[in-house]
């Protein structure tokens, strides 16, 4: 894999992350490092965490992933120099006040405060990309799809926010900054104020993009293009609709976090909607000679608007199975049959 730049910031990166909001719910801190252990041994030099993970979100686990990310740089001197590290700081509350309580608007002593939490959990002096995990103002977002301006609420501006990450890259506490679930309206107001007010211009944009949730490409795109902003897309595998193993049984059962946590059931993948229109490009995978897997991930892989694919595993297993996915070619014929079924379907789980 040859690496990739990140924007315009100095950051170069494998073009497959390796993300961790499992670790510390459905991985254990054994099985976390094993997963780890692996990544790095097979070329992946990108890691991607969050203060608020691991996922479905709780109290009690809260920053837990940070901690066992922490804990393995411990046990393996000389690691954390050799990748890319990046987490996010979490936006105002979406039913988690044990964060910063429901108030919180991403004021500069927020951010401030929570990056010096993530750097003590990781146990590093610096935070190589430093994200900005969802926006601080009002929008719709994490399968909502109308704006409404009565939930406005106050929060910090986007030049507060701007202010606040160059007072941690001066402090050489972060090299570089980003973005996640942000619109195009978003992106281009943080690189204008940027460039406005001489403040650190954002590298990158993490958001969901896969078969299922292609809305990316509703012009946030060409956004990021123009400005220079790179895509990490999350959720390859549409949160595992993409892998084919719900087709049969449905998202019941004990393996599978679409199966084990009704909270994820309630949100954007688990829609009847996502896994009817994802078990059509199952079948469509099998019938070119993949499997779902294979054609989920090489559409992120292959695809021009995507820098770094963001993958999570609860095995070594399923990292290899990621892994061995690189390489993976669509042809044009399969191509364009994957956007007739987006035709049909577009984007339930957007």
């Amino acid at each position: 894999m040859k690496p990739v730049s990140l924007g315009q910031s100095p950051l170069q990166v494998t073009p497959i992350c390796l993300g961790t909001m499992t670790f510390g719910e459905q991985v254990d801190e054994a099985t976390a490092h094993r997963i780890l252990d692996r990544a790095v041994e097979r070329g992946v030099d990108f890691l991607d965490a969050a203060e608020m993970y691991s996922v479905p979100a709780r109290a009690e686990t809260c920053g837990s992933t940070e901690t066992i990310i922490g804990n393995w740089f411990a046990r393996h001197p000389g690691q954390r120099q050799k990748l890319v590290l990046a987490t996010k700081v979490a936006g105002p509350s979406r039913g988690m006040p044990w964060i910063r309580g429901d108030n919180a608007g991403l004021s500069k002593a927020e951010i401030v405060k929570a990056c010096e939490g993530s750097l003590r959990r990781l146990q590093t002096d610096v935070i190589d990309l430093y994200q900005i995990h969802w926006p601080a103002r009002n929008l719709p977002a994490f399968g909502a799809l109308v704006f409404d301006p009565s939930k406005d609420k106050p929060c910090a501006s986007i030049h507060e926010q701007l202010e606040a990450m160059a007072e941690l890259v001066k402090a050489g506490k972060v090299r570089a900054i980003g973005l996640s679930n942000e619109t195009p309206y978003g992106v281009h107001e943080f690189v204008r104020l940027a460039e406005q007010h001489g403040l650190p211009r954002v590298a990158t944009v993490q958001n969901p993009y896969c078969l299922i949730n292609r809305s990316y490409e509703n012009g946030l795109d060409e956004t990021s293009h123009r400005l220079g902003v790179s895509l990490l897309a999350y959720s390859p595998l549409g949160f595992g609709l993409l892998t084919g193993k719900y087709d049969n049984t449905g998202l019941v059962g004990e393996h599978g976090r679409l199966a084990i946590f009704e909270s994820m059931r309630k949100q954007r993948w688990g829609r009847p909607e996502a896994l009817a229109t994802a078990k059509r490009y199952n079948a469509l995978a099998h019938e070119h000679g993949l499997t779902p897997s294979q054609l989920a991930l090489a559409f992120c892989y292959t695809n021009w608007r995507v820098a770094s694919t963001i993958i999570g595993v609860t095995t070594v297993a399923q990292l290899d199975e990621c892994l061995d996915a690189w390489g993976t070619t669509l042809t044009p014929e399969l191509l364009a049959a994957v956007d007739k079924i987006r035709w049909d379907s577009r984007d339930p789980a957007q």
